[in-house]
């Protein structure tokens, strides 16, 4: 598939026929049927425009109490609404999607919904941005905008395998938005993310560069679609100036092994590890490079967790690498205590390396273009 129409109508609406799709070059969300680029002004509906958006629901305006809603609120989702009728088409069961030589699939959101039996490898994914992104003043102390794309979400599915791809936002990064009422103007969402009772997925050997929320398994704190699922491992992946959720976990049983995490200094670097609502990480050889003013203690986050449990981890610091009970070093900062105790020990994986290994293996093996 060299183009938009011809991935969608290979994807054939997201139906079960088993197939293989090859990927060659680069296929463009943002184009019309006959490859001609849109733009968010091509998806725009019922009169939306972003500056006619910021002056209804300015907060000086509008207030902080409610979300907005209205004729300019309902245009705004209209105009994502065809948005996401173009850019977000349905991967069903059966199917496995390659490149071919150097691949990118630019400005979509591959959805694998209800879908089992899904591969996914050696494919650049770039810049799934929201045109529409929504404010929300509620959403935390001082608000938030929130986008709706990731390159790949996975919903509801199981026997999925992403291997070997590399994401990114390419000359389009988070860092690079504008701030509107004094926060960024977010156009990204998650970069893999798997939600809503998907089971039995392996993350392996992609590369995750330059982007704010990254990974997230579990969407909600509601255990009645995810507990008892979510059954995630993810491994041999770099997470390079990623600020946060590499990855953020709720309910599920995941095994992190073997991931090299760059972090540099100044990056507005979060965490790494989410500890969400029953979930169980098991974290297990990784390795971490801080950059100077990056803590130890800042790799864990606790989203509303008890446990985790983390082993054999290194952190390389300068020209120093030492071992570092990252569980430890949290509870030290950090109230309430999680405890290192998760119920479970992986059995089903690959070998796991040791951690001094990581980032050299890791980096020269992970991402599109390096499959063997």
């Amino acid at each position: 598939m060299r183009n938009r129409q011809e991935l969608v109508a290979a994807l054939n609406r997201g139906d079960a026929t088993p197939k293989i799709i090859y990927v060659k070059g680069v296929v463009d969300g943002n184009t019309d049927d006959s490859g001609a680029p849109l733009t968010c002004d091509d998806y725009a509906v019922n009169g939306y425009t972003l500056p006619a958006y910021l002056a209804a629901y300015d907060p000086a305006v509008w207030g902080r109490d409610t979300e907005p809603s209205g004729p300019l609120e309902d245009a705004r989702a209209a105009s994502a609404a065809s948005q996401t009728a173009h850019i977000k088409p349905k991967v069903g069961s059966n199917t496995t999607i390659v490149g071919v030589g150097h691949a990118v699939i630019k400005g979509m959101n591959l959805h694998v919904d209800k879908a089992d039996n899904v591969i996914i490898r050696n494919i650049t994914f770039r810049d799934a941005y929201d045109c529409f992104p929504q404010w929300d003043p509620t959403d935390g102390a001082e608000g938030n905008w929130n986008s709706l794309y990731d390159n790949i979400s996975v919903t509801g599915s199981t026997h999925i395998w992403a291997d070997h791809n590399s994401f990114d936002d390419g000359t389009n990064p988070d860092s690079a938005q504008p701030l509107y009422f004094g926060r960024p103007y977010q156009v990204h969402d998650g970069e893999l993310d798997i939600t809503n009772g998907s089971d039995l997925a392996t993350v392996s050997w992609n590369r995750f560069a330059d982007h704010d929320k990254t990974m997230l398994i579990g969407s909600t704190n509601n255990p009645a679609t995810d507990s008892g699922k979510l059954n995630v491992t993810v491994h041999h992946n770099v997470f390079d100036t990623i600020l946060q959720r590499a990855p953020r976990v709720r309910f599920g049983k995941v095994h992190v092994y073997n991931n090299f995490y760059n972090i540099p200094a100044g990056t507005g670097y979060v965490y790494s590890l989410g500890v969400g609502v029953e979930s169980k990480i098991y974290a297990e050889n990784n390795h971490f490079r801080l950059g100077q003013g990056v803590g130890a203690d800042q790799i864990i986050y606790n989203w509303g967790g008890t446990a985790v449990h983390a082993t054999g981890t290194l952190v390389t610091t300068g020209t120093t690498t030492r071992q570092v009970d990252i569980l430890a070093a949290h509870n030290a900062t950090h109230d309430p205590d999680l405890s290192g105790d998760v119920g479970w020990t992986p059995t089903l994986h690959t070998k796991v390396d040791p951690a001094v290994l990581v980032p050299v293996k890791v980096p020269l093996l992970a991402g599109a273009g390096r499959l063997r």
